[in-house]
């Protein structure tokens, strides 16, 4: 959340910055070189803002799920039999089932790209892959979590990326049981997911 901060702070200054410098100190000859700068910087300084709204909700769902290190959690790229979206995806195991699996799908790709040179492939080199082993992970993957990769010294979480099931952020979209109980549903609810009203409960 803080580095998310400062980078909105140094776009924001660079995008004016640039233009400014350009228009009073450069000469017309040296426009074609500061031009790509900032609509570079003009680009980031949206990139940055639209983030905003997930950094709050990587937050939120830290403060109500306590951080894990899984290992060997399986990866992939494409469709993943079962799940609504295709794309990158990571397969969790069901906490209401020790033989079910979840899928976990990248469907927002926004600073995903990072991830996808990591996810389990056939092009995927093993000294990038061992960069998410084990992965820091944080949440219920019946409804949404955090994952994330261990910093240099293994002993904090970097890279944040925020998943989620679809329904949980598009009320359109049917929930699905995953054997939740009415106490994982609240939970869920209190670390910001927001369309399972609906969704069914186990019998008792």
């Amino acid at each position: 959340m803080t580095m998310n901060v400062l980078g909105q702070i140094a776009w924001t200054i660079a995008y004016p910055g640039l233009f400014y410098v350009m228009v009073v100190y450069t000469s017309q000859v040296f426009v074609i070189v500061f031009l790509p700068l900032i609509l570079y910087a003009f680009y980031r300084f949206f990139v940055q803002l639209t983030y905003f709204t997930w950094a709050f909700r990587i937050r939120r769902v830290l403060r109500e799920y306590p951080w894990q290190l899984l290992k060997s959690v399986p990866s992939g790229l494409g469709k993943y039999q079962g799940a609504r979206d295709d794309g990158m995806w990571f397969d969790f195991q069901n906490p209401a089932d020790t033989e079910g699996r979840i899928p976990l799908v990248f469907i927002k790709h926004q600073r995903s790209y990072w991830w996808l040179k990591r996810m389990a492939g056939p092009r995927t080199k093993p000294h990038r892959r061992a960069q998410i082993e084990p992965l820091w992970f944080a949440g219920d993957p019946r409804f949404l979590a955090v994952v994330a990769a261990s910093d240099r010294g293994g002993q904090a979480p970097k890279r944040l990326h925020m998943l989620y099931q679809r329904p949980v952020f598009d009320r359109r979209a049917t929930p699905d049981a995953w054997g939740a109980s009415g106490s994982d549903i609240e939970r869920a609810q209190r670390a910001g997911a927001q369309g399972l009203d609906g969704t069914p409960q186990p019998q008792t």
